[in-house]
């Protein structure tokens, strides 16, 4: 059992909270970006409330934990890690409530690089436990904007967690498939879902588009954000997200795994 005193250690030492490598620069023009609807920050979220630099700026320090002071304007940006721990707890029990009812779940990863293992070791546990992991759309094209004009993905799952992958690669397994922020990818995925009759997911596991996206049409949807992701903390301040918890979420893979344990412990899922 890992206990709570040390997965606080791990995420500092990590990285994870505490000074992250989120640079507070790449925060601010984030949310800068948000406040003026650019759809890169918004995941797929339509924001009801009006959201300006500061009123983003001061959701974050409550959310996160990052500095409310306008005036810090450089250097490396901070998270809470009491705010990621008490995050993770809540998370920990949707995924406890999903198993109870054994409801069917769908995850999804805009990070495959550093986050596929997290979300593939919870799908495995709630697999087990008797939830239906969903894996509609497999092997659908996806068209994505991207800096480098519109591009087209491919719809894939590893592990029982979707992802997008780039034409011509091929899955092995080995490779984890490309970064986005995009939420068309959870759009496809659950308009093939209720095409072909369901089921559709009771809740959504992930982050970036994945989760915006999906809590934007109705969804129960849970994830993991950066300090520099203020859309999943609007989707909760609206409540169209459940549950975000502030942490990197650019790390090395192994050093989620601690997280991994904790959150299946509390969920009592561990196997």
């Amino acid at each position: 059992m890992l206990t709570t005193g040390a997965l606080r250690a791990h995420l500092l030492a990590a990285r994870l909270a505490g000074p992250v490598a989120t640079s507070r620069e790449s925060s601010l023009r984030s949310y800068r970006l948000f406040a003026a609807r650019d759809p890169r920050m918004l995941l797929g979220l339509d924001p009801e409330w009006s959201w300006g630099p500061a009123d983003l700026l001061r959701l974050m320090a409550d959310k996160c934990g990052v500095s409310a002071d306008p005036r810090h304007t450089t250097g490396t940006d901070v998270i809470d890690p009491e705010r990621t721990l008490r995050a993770l707890d809540a998370f920990a029990a949707r995924l406890a409530e999903a198993a109870r009812r054994r409801l069917p779940v769908l995850f999804g990863t805009g990070h495959p690089h550093r986050l596929l293992g997290f979300y593939a070791a919870l799908a495995d546990a709630l697999s087990a436990a008797g939830c239906t992991v969903l894996t509609p759309a497999q092997g659908r094209s996806v068209d994505i904007t991207t800096r480098f004009g519109l591009r087209t993905y491919n719809l894939d799952y590893v592990q029982g967690v979707a992802l997008v992958r780039e034409p011509g690669v091929r899955s092995t397994g080995s490779e984890t498939g490309a970064h986005t922020h995009s939420p068309l990818p959870v759009r496809a995925v659950l308009g093939a879902a209720a095409q072909a009759g369901g089921p559709l997911p009771e809740l959504v596991v992930g982050d970036h588009g994945w989760v915006c996206g999906a809590g934007q049409l109705g969804f129960e949807a849970i994830g993991l954000a950066d300090t520099d992701d203020p859309a999943l903390f609007v989707g909760e301040a609206e409540g169209r997200v459940s549950v975000v918890v502030p942490l990197d979420d650019a790390v090395r893979s192994d050093y989620y795994r601690p997280l991994t344990r904790y959150v299946l412990n509390r969920a009592c899922l561990s196997q």
